[in-house]
């Protein structure tokens, strides 16, 4: 199996959503995401691994408005919350302006998939639908909403106007046993991107479920993007695939059995600079 993960790491690639983050370069030592464009931090759902309601509890949810550097090659819309709660044409209308100002950036649409996007044709380069449940049953148990059917349903719609990606977050004990399933789902899209789940203490309800030793295992997380990778396109994050490799370039590969890595964030915050609000 390590033989075939050490192959597996010189092919796999990262989300096309990674391309121009500064995660991707290892000459920089403290990276940043690529700017941003925040509307709100409010949603419709309520996911036991949230990061935006921490921030929001400790007072540091970020205003409204852009944040990064002034001459962006991609914007994503939005870090924090669910974009679309303030109104579709809201959205719209604020990508129009950030291209007046920009030009032809690259826009990236985060959003948890439950709000109409017809308004985005045309208008998002990339759109990433949060999808963590292959049923009703267990998207209310992660979501605590009853809406699995209508992110389905505009997953499909995306993928029929561009770029789309569903993303997934691999939570052992939670929805470790059905990740094939979601897979399977999100192989309607343009590619299916994984990533390894971040805990925040005062999410408590989530750690009534996930296993947090194998949360913090990467040998874990690898295997299974190893045997997704079979049956769909899957994609990794590009600053853990950068470090993955000079891993494999600096130490015996098989040593990652035993390599844990701290899955505890602390305070998320934007580390970019705000800039201006429209």
């Amino acid at each position: 199996m390590m033989d075939e993960i050490s192959s597996f790491l010189n092919k796999i690639r990262y989300s096309k959503h990674c391309i121009y983050c500064e995660g991707i370069n290892e000459s920089i030592s403290r990276p940043k995401h690529h700017p941003s464009y925040e509307f709100t931090s409010e949603c419709n759902l309520d996911c036991l691994f949230c990061y935006s309601r921490i921030a929001k509890l400790k007072g540091l949810a970020p205003k409204p408005g852009y944040y990064g550097n002034l001459k962006p090659k991609a914007i994503t819309i939005s870090q924090f919350g669910e974009p679309f709660s303030v109104g579709e044409e809201k959205v719209a209308l604020t990508i129009d302006k950030l291209r007046e100002i920009f030009g032809e950036v690259r826009i990236d649409i985060q959003t948890n998939g439950t709000y109409d996007l017809g308004l985005m044709d045309g208008r998002a380069d990339i759109i990433l639908v949060s999808l963590n449940a292959a049923s009703s049953e267990s998207f209310q148990k992660i979501t605590r909403r009853d809406m699995f059917n209508e992110v389905i349903k505009n997953i499909k719609r995306a993928s029929e106007f561009c770029y789309t990606i569903v993303r997934s977050i691999y939570m052992p004990g939670l929805n470790d046993h059905e990740i094939r399933k979601i897979a399977e789902i999100g192989s309607i899209a343009d590619e299916f991107f994984l990533q390894p789940l971040t805990i925040y203490e005062e999410n408590h309800e989530l750690l009534k479920y996930v296993d947090v030793g194998r949360v913090e295992s990467i040998y874990e997380y690898l295997s299974a993007v190893y045997e997704l990778s079979e049956n769909v396109n899957v994609r990794i994050p590009g600053c853990l695939l950068l470090n993955l490799r000079q891993f494999a370039r600096n130490y015996d590969l098989s040593k990652i059995i035993y390599i844990k890595r701290n899955a505890f964030g602390k305070i998320p915050r934007i580390k970019r600079k705000w800039r201006f609000v429209l």
